[in-house]
């Protein structure tokens, strides 16, 4: 069953004993990012902040920072799975031909329209309702890191809808605390609250969720593509409908069962400087120009949890959350591109920063083929660093991928340099959002690719030797 809010999950990870309460008091400002940061780099538990300096709300961290709490989140034995899933229902097995094939799939399609969203006339949202001088100065908003601009709502679920379309959008953008009434909306070029807002002329509706099921969390991190709505993914993900409720002041429908809504407006031709930020590239995001969220409303639980995520230098709690997109959205890059067999995104690499595929070769240039399709997928056009290898190369091994590199590569030949758009927080680029992408192709070569010499096979004990020693390795002593 379906975790109803964050409580339930919460409630769980307690049960598994992967929660840990802290009633010493603790301060908002760099302590608490402190102690997630040494319990999420040892693999330690979620944290749940009992006794916040100044404030009568619990803050919640870590909720997701390791690969069982994310299983535990998405309710999955693996990561895998998901994905699977959906590729069962876009593309079944036998794509239907006759007209009683075409009947056999419409339950498989029904399946996903029992996953639309629900609209409800309340709920807990709506317990305490704040219209009047509403103010941020009620919630434990974490300062991260020493050089920060200032406090940051860092796990932020931010609706917004398409003016013309009526699509709805929902993603995670940091939103910095300029005072009680106002905050940054780091919303990125790529993204589709800045798409969103493009459009409009005056002021547009938003609003911000702090503290959700897991699923719906997850749903407002995950690359969709154009189109595909969050909440209708969330529901997929959980098994059952998230049911939203109209919010007060905008025109605009949030989860029913959230902990804290943020009402409000962002007007698109206002922006304020905000940063830096201590992001999770490990390095301080620059300062810049963003647009300015106003608030005109809070609604809230009666005794609402807080949440929030310390990014920094990997790995921290958003790797695990970057590693179940991997794992889900792999399978439906297979559709496009049948000869990947496998990919990792390396926590170093901080998502964008570096993908690695392994593929089965059948033709000469085809890793680079992969690259430049790869390039042209959705949000993986920011990935600055592709590496192909060989569909036998275990690319979760970043020894055996790097001995491959170092060991396959001709740079003349093998290294693909190309021009594009590039992530905001990459600042290593000459110029912001755009810049130099490579493509290592680290797969075995033949006279196709202009290798004219033999390729020489990999080292491999003969398997009756390996079985022969292991029948005798408790006589050796070892």
């Amino acid at each position: 069953m379906a975790y109803k809010d964050l409580r339930a999950f919460i409630n769980k990870l307690e049960q598994k004993g992967l929660l840990k309460r802290i009633t010493t008091e603790v301060d908002v400002e760099l302590e608490i990012t402190e102690i997630t940061d040494r319990v999420c780099k040892a693999g330690g538990p979620a944290l749940l902040f009992e006794n916040v300096r100044g404030y009568n709300m619990p803050v919640l961290t870590n909720a997701f920072g390791s690969l069982e709490r994310m299983c535990l989140a998405l309710e999955v034995e693996n990561l895998d799975q998901i994905g699977e899933e959906l590729v069962d229902i876009l593309q079944p097995d036998d794509l239907p031909v006759t007209f009683l094939d075409k009947l056999k799939a419409i339950p498989k399609l029904a399946r996903l329209s029992s996953y639309l969203p629900r609209k409800v006339q309340s709920g807990p949202c709506k317990e305490v309702i704040l219209r009047e001088n509403p103010s941020l100065k009620e919630l434990p908003i974490l300062k991260c890191w020493p050089l920060d601009g200032g406090p940051y709502i860092t796990l932020p679920l931010v609706f917004t809808r398409d003016p013309v379309t009526g699509q709805r959008n929902v993603g995670m953008y940091r939103m910095q605390v300029f005072d009680e009434r106002t905050t940054g909306m780091h919303w990125h070029i790529h993204k589709g609250g800045a798409e969103h807002i493009r459009k409009y002329s005056g002021l547009m509706p938003v609003a911000v969720v702090i503290g959700a099921d897991p699923a719906v969390i997850y749903a407002a991190t995950a690359p969709l593509p154009s189109g595909i709505d969050e909440m209708l993914f969330a529901g997929f993900l959980r098994k059952e409908p998230v049911e939203l409720v109209r919010c007060e002041t905008i025109d605009l429908e949030i989860p029913a069962n959230a902990e804290i809504v943020l009402e409000g407006y962002v007007d698109p031709r206002e922006t304020r400087l905000e940063g830096p930020f201590g992001d999770h590239t490990g390095y301080y995001s620059l300062p810049d120009h963003y647009p300015v969220f106003h608030l005109t409303c809070i609604t809230r639980r009666k005794n609402p949890i807080y949440t929030a995520t310390v990014v920094g230098r990997p790995p921290m709690e958003d790797a695990y959350l970057g590693k179940a997109t991997e794992r889900i959205f792999l399978p439906l890059i297979r559709l496009q591109l049948p000869e990947i067999v496998d990919m990792n995104m390396p926590f170093e690499g901080v998502f964008h920063n570096c993908v690695i595929v392994s593929i089965r070769k059948q033709y000469p240039g085809q890793a680079k083929k992969v690259m430049c399709a790869l390039w042209g997928m959705g949000l993986m056009m920011l990935a600055k660093l592709i590496i192909v290898v060989d569909e036998n190369v275990d690319v979760q091994n970043l020894s055996e991928v790097m001995w491959r590199v170092f060991n396959n590569v001709d740079p003349r030949r093998d290294v693909l340099m190309v021009d594009g758009p590039l992530d905001a927080l990459d600042h290593a680029s000459p110029l912001p959002l755009y810049g130099s992408k490579m493509g290592i192709d680290a797969t075995r070569k033949g006279p196709g690719e202009g290798h004219l010499r033999e390729w020489p096979p990999d080292i491999e004990m003969d398997e009756s030797i390996k079985e022969l020693v292991n029948r005798k390795w408790a006589s050796y002593g070892l």
